[in-house]
């Protein structure tokens, strides 16, 4: 590709200089001109206030409004809980029990009954509760693996981030750890030991103990790190593979980088999208999924889609309609749930279900924005 082939110093400074802020995204705010359109509303009948809430539903995070929203995966979306402004990502655990990283603090909402049952605000200062992208607050956000704390990404705006340890059954925070700048995702290991905060805009992927709460910055720029705050060509969202560990990450349609945590050695595997490329989940027998959002700009690239790479490196890539964030798997591994929420202009309403054996695709209404997503 012309625009990574022979270098970006040009574009980058430029960026650097109109924004010293990071690339990727725009502060929230209503689809731009052109944008795919939302999809038709849903004949999906609203659940009763006191019905349990069935299984196999979706839950989102609605970047775009201060809820979630309960998404039947054949009909849309059937219900909403409010838990907090600019709600990014979410993480459910075996309990029922969803912790949503909003700008206000994490959210905790009993699925099973639609209640958000706690707000727990952060320790650290993130200044003005706002919306956007570049919002102080609560990005990407795990479990472990035994559901007794909860791990989330804070931004806050100007500086290096912060990684906030939560005890789940005292709902309280009892750690706070530097990490890199914009911790976009927040993954952990199979056992539990380890966790992984993917920054943004440090190039980096900090390494935290779980037991001692000690770090190791691993830098993951593939392409460098020119440009700095401008650069358009940085790390999104940490997949953890589990046959050994590493770390996916993929970048722009064209390059993988698999990281031994262990040893901060990355190796280069090519990918074929040509798209800038944001979430990624991993199906049961190791496919690895990932959302291209489209050019960064305008005939520079190919349009979104969804990646689906198998373990030998071979991918197929199913062509979106319009931008998309995050993705989420199917328990029987055959169906991707791709959001359209994004964190820049483009964005529409809904969710794209894939189907993995055909590459046939449909959209669904979900939430305002939605960028997280789980299956319950």
């Amino acid at each position: 590709m012309n625009r990574r082939a022979r270098g970006t110093r040009t574009v980058l400074v430029a960026l650097a200089a109109a924004t010293l802020l990071a690339a990727c995204t725009r502060d929230a705010r209503p689809a731009a001109p052109g944008a795919a359109p939302a999809p038709a509303p849903s004949a999906a009948a609203p659940l009763p206030a006191t019905a349990p809430t069935p299984q196999g539903l979706l839950l989102t995070a609605d970047f775009g409004a201060d809820t979630v929203t309960f998404v039947d995966p054949q009909r849309g979306a059937v219900a909403s809980v409010a838990v907090g402004r600019a709600p990014y990502a979410l993480a459910v655990g075996a309990d029922g029990r969803a912790w949503v990283a909003t700008a206000e603090g994490v959210a905790v909402v009993d699925t099973r009954t639609r209640v958000r049952v706690a707000r727990i605000p952060y320790r650290t200062a993130t200044g003005p509760v706002t919306d956007g992208e570049y919002r102080g607050g609560g990005m990407g956000i795990a479990l472990s693996p035994d559901g007794a704390r909860a791990y989330v990404g804070v931004n806050v705006p100007g500086t290096t981030g912060v990684l906030e340890v939560l005890d789940t059954a005292s709902r309280e925070v009892t750690a706070v750890v530097p990490v890199g700048r914009r911790p976009f995702d927040v993954d952990v290991s199979r056992d539990g030991t380890e966790v992984y905060v993917t920054g943004h805009d440090s190039f980096d992927v900090t390494v935290v103990a779980a037991g001692p709460l000690s770090t190791r910055r691993i830098e993951v720029a593939p392409y460098g790190t020119e440009g700095g705050l401008g650069s358009w060509l940085k790390p999104h969202y940490t997949a953890v593979r589990p046959n050994d560990g590493k770390l996916l990450l993929p970048f722009e349609g064209e390059r993988l980088a698999v990281v031994d945590p262990r040893t901060g050695r990355a190796e280069v595997e090519p990918m074929t999208a040509d798209t800038h490329q944001h979430g990624v989940a991993l199906t049961a027998d190791g496919r690895l999924l990932v959302v291209g959002t489209g050019p960064v700009r305008p005939g520079d690239g190919k349009g979104p889609s969804l990646t689906v790479r198998s373990p030998d490196g071979t991918e197929r890539v199913v062509a979106l309609e319009g931008a998309h964030e995050d993705v989420a798997v199917s328990r029987d591994g055959r169906t991707a749930y791709v959001t359209g929420g994004y964190t820049r202009d483009g964005h529409w309403n809904g969710i794209t279900v894939v189907d993995l054996d055909t590459g046939t695709t449909r959209r669904l209404p979900a939430g305002t924005r939605p960028l997280g997503i789980a299956v319950l």
